[in-house]
């Protein structure tokens, strides 16, 4: 069974989600020395690098499909997605983390941790401001400014999150996407003046970014040098290779960063056969990073539904075992389809980088969600 992924191995900006595809080799290496899916080895070709370009995207999808003839698409991680219709069309079965609006209503398109993303009648996870919640002592009489790049995905996510704080009873003073999405700033200063007098001319009491590290050094860089003593938190930088440079540490240093998967430091079994995993499948020890975990849980996915689907497996049996499939105890919490289609699963967790380390501000954790409007 022909398996492969669409990742952006390489970015005009540097940024690298080239260990998810290493996260899925080594789920789909542990399935296969357990003896496959009902006796059928997958057969993971590996990741196309998409470069975070559209035409690229959709290429890759394309070759996937009609050159290698997969069954199915996971990992699929990227900020664009062009590729989904196509896919979609030809009913093929993909996986990925679901913060694009493809992952939220097409029957194909699958997120390991739900629809992120939610189109109006679905629903918005609240772990973000719910964790925020804990970390700052509740939320009443608090501030929150979010800032996201110009983009589909960012203006989405401003829509998304500008809802979500405000149920949670944050006041949200300042919410745009509009950082250049091709291109890190070399000055912040505009961003930082105008976020930091959001608050009726004071600082907000939280800067939320929802962009990728290289903007998020500049940007909470920037921010610091102003003498803001708030809350800087993201929902990327979790990755301990950030930890080897120093001005990466000094910039990141006190951000808290949203998960919707168990932390690394949590002690559990899952978390101690995904060490394991990853560390057999790259060869030696190597730090963890999220991009692995997207990587496993998109296979972890597939693999789930596909041992549902029987022996006798066709898109048509995996799509029948999928509308139905849950199951419980994940480390993204509990998982149901076709209801991960239209909202999230509900859980995560956020962390803190103190120093060279990083620790549990938030415990994982699922909340209700919200309806999106």
């Amino acid at each position: 069974m022909k398996v492969g992924g669409i990742v952006s191995m390489t970015t005009a900006s540097g940024y690298s989600k080239k260990d998810t595809d290493l996260g899925a080799r080594a789920r789909f290496d542990r399935a296969n020395a357990e003896g496959g899916v009902h006796g059928r080895k997958i057969d993971y070709l590996g990741a196309q690098d998409d470069g975070q370009d559209p035409a690229r995207n959709l290429a890759a999808a394309r070759r996937l499909v009609q050159q290698d003839e997969v069954f199915a698409v996971a990992p699929m991680s990227s900020t664009t997605f062009s590729g989904a219709d196509f896919l979609q069309k030809q009913r093929v079965p993909t996986f990925g983390w679901g913060t694009l609006p493809s992952f939220c209503g097409p029957s194909y398109i699958y997120g390991f941790g739900g629809c992120m993303v939610p189109m109006p009648g679905g629903t918005i996870s609240q772990t973000w401001p719910e964790g925020l919640k804990k970390v700052m002592g509740g939320s009443a009489g608090r501030s929150v400014a979010i800032l996201a790049n110009d983009s589909d995905a960012g203006t989405f996510a401003i829509r998304t999150y500008r809802q979500s704080f405000a149920s949670a009873g944050f006041e949200v003073t300042f919410a745009k996407a509009s950082v250049p999405a091709t291109s890190v700033p070399s000055d912040w200063s505009a961003y930082t003046k105008e976020i930091l007098r959001s608050d009726g001319g004071k600082a907000p009491d939280a800067v939320v970014s929802v962009m990728q590290t290289p903007y998020n050094i500049g940007l909470f860089t920037a921010v610091k040098r102003t003498g803001y003593d708030g809350v800087l938190t993201d929902p990327t930088d979790y990755d301990p290779g950030l930890l080897t440079k120093s001005a990466t540490r000094k910039a990141l240093d006190g951000v808290h960063v949203l998960l919707s998967f168990q932390p690394f430091e949590q002690d559990s079994a899952d978390m101690t056969r995904f060490r394991q995993d990853i560390r057999k499948a790259a060869g030696k020890e190597v730090p963890l990073n999220m991009h692995m975990m997207t990587g496993y849980m998109s296979a972890d996915l597939f693999l789930a539904i596909a041992g549902k689907a029987g022996r006798n497996l066709t898109t048509a049996s995996f799509q029948k075992a999928a509308d139905g499939f849950s199951d419980t105890g994940t480390m993204v919490g509990d998982r149901a389809e076709p209801k991960g289609q239209k909202e999230s699963f509900g859980c995560g967790a956020l962390v803190r980088l103190k120093g060279d380390t990083y620790v549990v501000s938030a415990p994982f954790t699922c909340y209700p969600p919200i309806p999106f409007s």
